[in-house]
């Protein structure tokens, strides 16, 4: 038998179930309670503390993604270089960009054998300069005062297992490190009345370093990396401004680099007429760092 185009057959209409067929398919109290997990089934398909715990990367393990961001494992050099904008404040001011801002960090990661089988140096010398805020070029004189550039030399680390602070953005992963720094100036007042803004050095270093988790996820030793960085400082020695009350905020984003080649020509440039030794990170470690006050201090000793 056929059915007009776009029907199909009629089907037989099922047979209805009795109320006592329906009663006696559904499950007795009994058979439902039985086929509920038991409390002690329900426990054992959780994970133990123990198991969420091994699930988490150990301080040394976080480390070494850390280690493979910021630099390299197997002791080649890496650069980050980075640009951005420094910014003055000052009460019952407003904020004012009164500087570009742009430098590098030529970094060797090496094992600190004598801290044990985690532990790191990381040896570094960093430029930076100070720069136009509309132009981009550097600098040398800024409101008839000469500028005394970065020229931190040696900038090391000594680095152990922590639970470095880490923050899951999507595909990347972020590692994040807060520095709160307050120490003895260099530059006492009694000593540098024009341009130290206090007996006590107190800054705030925040950086943020950002990976491919697939990256992290390989065996390179070094992965590719972005990074922001942004401080707050008193003012700097050089800009001769006392006990004036304010501060600067520097604001930076940056990358690793393929090779310290990759740095702007201009850059590399200027490095290589006044201090050649910043392209490359030091071969051993030493101390103290260098900073901006001590690097001022060095240009003018105390009489």
């Amino acid at each position: 038998m056929t059915t007009p185009a776009g029907t199909t057959p009629a089907e037989p209409t099922p047979a209805r179930p009795t109320p006592a067929e329906s009663a006696s398919a559904r499950p007795t109290p009994a058979e439902s309670a039985s086929a509920r997990p038991t409390p002690a089934e329900s426990a054992s398909a959780r994970p133990t503390p123990a198991e969420s715990a091994s699930a988490r990367p150990t301080p040394a393990e976080l480390l070494r993604s850390l280690a493979r961001t910021r630099a390299s494992l197997d002791g080649e050099e890496v650069t980050y270089w980075w640009s951005g904008d420094v910014y003055s404040w000052a009460p019952d001011e407003p904020y004012q960009r009164i500087f570009g801002f742009e430098g590098l960090n030529v970094a060797r990661l090496v094992q600190d054998a004598e801290a044990g089988p985690d532990a790191y140096q990381l040896l570094t010398r960093e430029a930076a300069f100070y720069l136009d805020p509309t132009t981009r070029e550097i600098l040398e004189t800024w409101q008839d005062r000469p500028v005394v550039h970065v020229w931190n030399d040696p900038a090391n680390q000594k680095w152990r297992p922590f639970p470095v602070p880490v923050t899951e953005l999507g595909g990347q992963v972020c590692f994040s490190l807060e520095i709160p720094l307050s120490y003895p100036s260099p530059l006492p007042v009694g000593q540098y009345p024009d341009h130290s803004a206090g007996d006590t050095y107190k800054a705030l270093e925040l950086f943020q370093f950002f990976a491919d988790r697939a990256d992290l996820a390989g065996p390179e030793p070094s992965v590719p990396a972005t990074m922001s960085w942004s401080r707050m400082s008193p003012w700097l020695p050089w800009m001769a401004q006392g006990q004036r009350p304010g501060g600067l905020t520097f604001h930076c984003r940056g990358r690793k680099l393929g090779s310290y080649d990759e740095v702007p020509e201009r850059t590399r440039a200027y490095i290589a007429d006044r201090h050649p030794e910043f392209a490359h990170a030091p071969e051993a470690w030493s101390e103290p760092n260098e900073t901006s006050w001590t690097y001022f201090r060095k240009l003018h000793p105390p009489r």
